[in-house]
């Protein structure tokens, strides 16, 4: 609902940027990813022990999707594949040109 997505949205400010699961309120796992919103600083094993619980946060509300973050981070990523949202409209990114 939109105060779990505004409550998402403040959260991944507060953390700058990552993954945030949230539901009926409260934040159920987080992975802040500082860098760009893209990277995170800790080490591989932390990261992955923050991904664990974000996977079966997600799973727990009914995403069915293998790596729903994986994908959630390709899908704003403007250069791949052809076209892309972005927060200016839609990308053509073989034309560089942004078409609605």
């Amino acid at each position: 609902d939109y105060d779990d997505m505004a409550l998402a949205a403040n959260r991944l400010g507060e953390i700058e940027g990552g993954f945030v699961v949230v539901e009926a309120g409260r934040v159920l796992a987080e992975l802040p990813l500082p860098l760009a919103g893209l990277m995170s600083l800790e080490s591989y094993e932390d990261v992955h022990e923050q991904l664990v619980p974000l996977r079966a946060a997600a799973a727990s509300l009914d995403v069915s999707l293998r790596e729903p973050f994986l994908q959630l981070a390709f899908l704003a990523l403007p250069v791949i594949p052809a076209l892309k949202i972005t927060d200016r409209g839609l990308v053509d990114v073989m034309k560089f040109e942004i078409i609605g």
